[in-house]
């Protein structure tokens, strides 16, 4: 049964009390990519950087990385058209407070905070400057605290500045593309893997425990070897996404797993590991396709 559109931009990432939520929440600031990042450089052997350097286009070439935000958006946003998701927020009852923006950065997991910051650093007095203290207050909470009656409108306001798409952009890598991509070239995945990666990062978070991305990735380790292990690609990323599956479903919001079935395994199954166009594909029923 397809998932509403407001349940489909829920993610994995925990929930705790404010005075945790530095060190626990895994999907917000540099604490999660520092883990990812280690492990990252423990897997880059040389086997591995000597097939990167050989492999095709990778994930950072601007076309395959504009793919790869039209994939994630047709599962988020029910949309490829992923820069109409600026000024998107809402509160889609998650316990995770607000939900906005390109990538759903959330006021109750610290990186709505964080991309807030970066934009007030970068363009003080701001019109979301002043809930600077509510976010700071209502982080690691479901709460709107300070932020209601306004915020939702001061948002959609902000989101057509070009200094704040900049950095829900800069922010989306930092926290999640960068860390993801890292990553999937230091197991040797071509762009295919390497979305594969992101899209579950996205998800489920950059933390370590079982149903974020290092936990996911560990339990996939454990049934078959990347490329820079000397394993096979397709094999390697058949047992990630079987993970990957185990976790979405633990997660009643995640139940519908057809990002992975009718979107990821079929670009897989047509052995299209350098992830390129023409692509098409179903998430939640909906078909989708990208001609180049």
């Amino acid at each position: 049964m397809p998932i509403p559109p407001a349940l489909r931009h829920l993610r994995a990432r925990v929930l705790v009390a404010p005075a945790l939520a530095v060190a626990l929440i895994p999907a917000c600031g540099a604490g999660g990519n520092a883990a990812v990042a280690a492990t990252a450089d423990h897997a880059a052997t040389a086997a591995g950087k000597a097939w990167v350097k050989a492999a095709a286009v990778d994930l950072t070439d601007p076309h395959k990385k504009d793919i790869a935000m039209q994939l994630v958006s047709s599962a988020e946003n029910s949309s490829l058209d992923w820069r109409a998701q600026y000024g998107y927020i809402e509160d889609i009852d998650d316990g995770r407070g607000y939900t906005a923006g390109i990538i759903g950065f959330c006021s109750g997991t610290g990186d709505m905070l964080e991309l807030v910051e970066l934009y007030t650093q970068r363009k003080p007095g701001n019109v979301l400057a002043k809930y600077l203290p509510a976010l700071r207050s209502v982080d690691g909470t479901d709460s709107h605290k300070g932020l209601d009656p306004n915020f939702t409108k001061d948002w959609k306001t902000a989101a057509k500045d070009t200094a704040f798409q900049t950095a829900q952009n800069d922010e989306r890598d930092r926290v999640y593309f960068n860390p993801a991509v890292k990553q999937a070239k230091a197991d040797g995945l071509r762009a295919l893997g390497q979305f594969i990666y992101y899209d579950a990062i996205v998800m489920h978070g950059p933390g370590n425990d079982s149903v974020s991305f290092g936990g996911i990735r560990k339990t996939a380790l454990k049934k078959a070897k990347p490329p820079a292990q000397g394993g096979d690609e397709k094999t390697y990323l058949n047992a990630f996404l079987d993970a990957r599956k185990a976790a979405m479903k633990t997660e009643e919001a995640h139940s519908d797993t057809s990002r992975v079935d009718t979107e990821q395994r079929v670009f897989l199954k047509a052995g299209n590991l350098d992830l390129d166009p023409p692509l098409s594909w179903k998430v939640y029923g909906d078909s989708y396709h990208i001609a180049s």
